[in-house]
């Protein structure tokens, strides 16, 4: 019969050989079969950001190519949006985190590359449009109405380690009247206008000698008005901008104020918008297809006016489920996704094709109806158990997914140029 304490001394023995076992990766599953080649349909709509990678590539390209990416919570997260970002800086240069709101949103705020607080600094989020879509006057792209700030209010910004450089530049939108002291390590900026020379607003930049640790700013009025911040290199590179709203739906997008969205991208120079939207609609029972069509043909054409030079793609709606249905395709027979968000996926689909509009088949990469069910059921979950948002591992493995089918699609486009030289 064993003692107590040889007991003891057998489990510790035990556990300490468990403890020995080397932690491996999660194991993922492959990406699921898709209706488009490799994922994307209308890959060709990307030449242009494919022409600007390859530049980069050959050491022709002395800007950073700007992928910029607007939509709902997916994107607001920055973990899919983060591995994109990590999977294109390691091959073409890191250009710098891109573009941030001004200020710290929501709660829980927390962007990859980057560490944002505030102190007596507040940032309003825009309300949602529902279904009124009418203009939000002085929004811009980031979602943020205003910034609200009193003397001795202050912002800082702490960059995780990245690669020296020579020129390092901080870009902010704004208006009004008030003034605005930075600070970026031991350079000082100080008492710029956003309304100067008649403009109600501009866009000011700070260029700095080498990567800064940590940018600080400040208010000099008692109210200031920022619209965006911008982080990244004077150099080539790769930038990737995430902009998204919890609860976000197109309508948030066509409700932007013009000026401030022309001020905007005129400023940032995306070299490819990716639009990710459709989850909420899909939630939406009494979404009309037609309308959300209509919706959806004029704001890509409103940033093909706004960003002539940029390529454009739509992430298709993923796979989703509601709870509380009867026979549902989950495993406990109790969920399944709303009817809207095939619809969604289906405008999406035809109108990419009919516009000349690159289109990622997220559902179809994640597995397709009810993968969101599978993911969620996982011995290490890929999907939250809401079955809408992905986990921290879900969202860096989708993120590889469709890093991978960029790449892929930017290499067959690269051999089948070589082939025609």
């Amino acid at each position: 019969m064993k003692t107590l304490a040889g007991a003891l001394v057998a489990a510790w023995l035990a556990s300490a050989a468990a403890a020995q076992v080397p932690y491996g990766p999660v194991e993922t599953p492959a990406p699921g079969a898709s209706l488009c080649p490799d994922g994307i349909c209308q890959a060709e709509a990307l030449t242009g950001v494919f022409e600007a990678l390859a530049a980069t590539e050959a050491g022709r390209r002395v800007v950073p190519v700007h992928i910029l990416q607007i939509g709902d919570s997916h994107t607001a997260g920055d973990r899919i949006t983060g591995k994109l970002r990590a999977v294109l800086q390691a091959r073409f240069g890191d250009a710098g985190r891109g573009v941030l709101p001004p200020g710290v949103p929501y709660d829980g705020y927390s962007p990859m590359q980057v560490e944002v607080t505030a102190s007596g600094w507040t940032s309003t989020l825009a309300p949602l449009s529902g279904h009124a879509g009418y203009e939000r006057a002085g929004v811009g792209l980031t979602g943020v109405q205003s910034i609200t700030v009193a003397p001795g209010a202050e912002l800082r910004l702490r960059l995780d380690a990245g690669p020296e450089t020579l020129t390092y530049g901080v870009s902010v939108c704004g208006e009004g009247e008030g003034r605005l002291w930075m600070r970026a390590d031991d350079e000082v900026w100080s008492e710029r206008f956003f309304n100067e020379h008649g403009r109600d607003r501009s866009c000011d930049s700070m260029l700095i000698n080498g990567r800064p640790r940590e940018i600080v700013l400040r208010p000099l009025d008692d109210v200031l008005k920022l619209h965006d911040i911008r982080l990244g290199l004077a150099g080539p590179g790769v930038t990737v901008s995430n902009l998204g709203v919890v609860g976000a739906t197109l309508r948030d997008l066509a409700a932007r104020d013009q000026a401030v969205v022309a001020l905007q991208l005129a400023n940032w120079r995306p070299t490819l918008i990716v639009l990710a939207y459709g989850t909420n609609e899909g939630f939406d029972d009494g979404l009309d297809g037609q309308d959300y069509e209509g919706l959806l043909r004029g704001q890509i054409e409103r940033l093909r006016q706004l960003a002539p030079g940029a390529s454009l793609m739509i992430l298709g709606a993923p796979d989703a489920l509601r709870n509380g249905v009867v026979d549902g395709c989950s495993a406990d027979r109790s969920r399944a996704p709303p009817p809207s968000l095939a619809v969604v996926r289906d405008v999406q689909r035809r109108v990419a094709a009919d516009m000349g509009v690159a289109f990622w088949d997220w559902h179809g990469r994640m597995g397709g109806d009810c993968s969101a069910d599978r993911l969620a059921t996982r011995g290490e979950p890929l999907m939250r158990g809401d079955r809408v948002h992905f986990s921290s591992t879900g969202a860096d493995w989708i993120g590889g997914v469709l890093s991978a089918d960029l790449m892929a699609a930017y290499d067959a486009w690269r051999a089948g140029r070589e082939g025609t030289e």
